[in-house]
C-alpha cells in the first residue's frame, strides 16, 4: 500500500480533553485489558473518559485462537465491524487508551493503520495520565452513532513465520517480552519457553518511563541504537520495501507497542502477529534459550 499522511502516534491528556471540547471531537476507544481479568469491560463500567466506547481486545482487535497465536489479526470484515460498531468513520481522528503505558492501546493503534485508518492516536499514560491531571472520568455509557469504516489489510508490514526467522539471521527481530521469558527461564502462558533463533531482547518496558508515559524520541533512538537498530531521521517508509526490523511478543499485543515505540524513534517495523504463541504452534521450529540471541 502507499504512504498516507498519519496522524502523530501521541496525544497528551490536556490536549486531549481540549479537543473534546470542539465541535468535531475524535472518537474515543478504550482499550483496557488485564492477562487473567478481571474483564476490561468491568473496568469500563466503573469509570471512563466521557464519551468513550468500549473495545475488547480479544473479541474485537483479534481472531479466534489458533495455530495463528493467541491473537491473530482478526478478518477485514469482522475488524470493520466492530469498529464501525464503536463510531470509527474513514477520515474521522480516533484516540485509544489503556489503563497506563499503551501496551494494549498500541494494539488498537496498529490495527487501525494496518487496515488503513491513518488518523488515530494513543493517549499517552493512558487513563492514569488523565486523572493525574485532575480530569474527570463517568460511568456514563454514550448512544454511538454507527460509523462507516471499511477495512482494507496491508497498511502496514507483517510477518509470517518464515519473515520473522529470516529477519532474525538478516536484520534485527525484537522480542518484546520481559527477560526471564526471552531466556526461557519461565514461560506462565505458552507452551515452550525460550526465544526465536537470533532474536534480541527488548522488553517493552523500557520504551516508558515511572509514569507510564513514552519517552522523548531521543531516548528512544538511543534505546534502539544499543539494541543494533540502525537509526536515522525519520523518513518514510517506501511502498513495497521490507523494513529491517521487525517486532514479537508472546501473542502480537505488546510487540505493537514496540512497533509505535520504533515509529516515534523514527524507525519503520513489521509486527510478527503470531509471535511466540504462534511460533511454538509448530513443534518443528526452533528455540533459542539464554540471554544471547542463540
Amino acid at each position: 500500500m502507499g504512504a498516507s499522511r498519519s496522524a502523530a502516534p501521541l496525544v497528551d491528556a490536556r490536549s486531549l480533553a481540549a479537543e473534546l471540547t470542539g465541535s468535531e471531537p475524535p472518537v474515543l476507544l478504550d482499550v483496557r485489558w488485564r492477562f487473567g481479568g478481571p474483564p476490561g469491560i468491568e473496568s469500563y463500567r466503573a469509570g471512563h473518559l466521557p464519551g468513550a466506547v468500549y473495545v475488547d481486545l480479544d473479541t474485537d482487535l483479534a481472531g479466534p485462537p489458533g495455530p495463528g497465536g493467541r491473537h491473530p489479526l482478526p478478518s477485514a470484515g469482522d475488524f470493520a465491524a466492530a469498529m464501525r460498531r464503536a463510531g470509527v468513520r474513514a477520515g474521522h481522528p480516533v484516540v485509544g487508551y489503556d489503563e497506563g503505558d499503551a501496551t494494549i492501546a498500541a494494539r488498537l493503534w496498529w490495527s487501525l493503520r494496518y487496515f488503513g485508518h491513518d488518523q488515530v492516536r494513543v493517549l499517552d499514560g493512558g487513563l492514569a495520565a488523565w486523572t493525574a491531571a485532575g480530569l474527570p472520568v463517568t460511568a456514563d455509557e454514550p448512544a454511538v452513532a454507527a460509523g462507516d469504516f471499511t477495512a482494507v489489510p496491508g497498511y502496514l508490514p507483517v510477518l509470517d513465520p518464515a519473515g520473522a526467522a529470516a529477519l532474525a539471521r538478516s536484520g534485527i527481530l525484537l522480542d518484546a517480552r520481559a527477560g526471564e521469558r526471552y531466556r526461557g527461564e519461565t514461560e506462565p502462558i505458552d507452551k515452550v519457553a525460550g526465544h526465536i533463533p537470533g532474536a534480541v531482547s527488548a522488553p517493552t518496558a523500557g520504551n516508558v518511563g515511572p509514569d507510564g508515559r513514552f519517552l522523548p524520541p531521543d531516548e528512544l533512538r538511543n534505546r534502539f541504537a544499543a539494541l543494533g537498530v540502525e537509526v536515522a531521521p525519520a523518513r518514510g517508509h517506501a511502498a513495497g520495501s521490507a523494513p529491517a526490523v521487525g517486532a514479537y511478543c508472546g501473542s502480537g499485543v505488546t510487540a505493537a507497542h514496540e512497533v509505535l515505540a520504533l515509529s516515534l524513534a523514527g524507525v519503520p517495523a513489521a509486527l510478527y502477529v503470531g509471535s511466540w504463541s504462534g511460533w511454538t504452534a509448530d513443534p518443528a521450529r526452533s528455540v533459542a534459550t539464554g540471554p544471547d540471541p542463540g
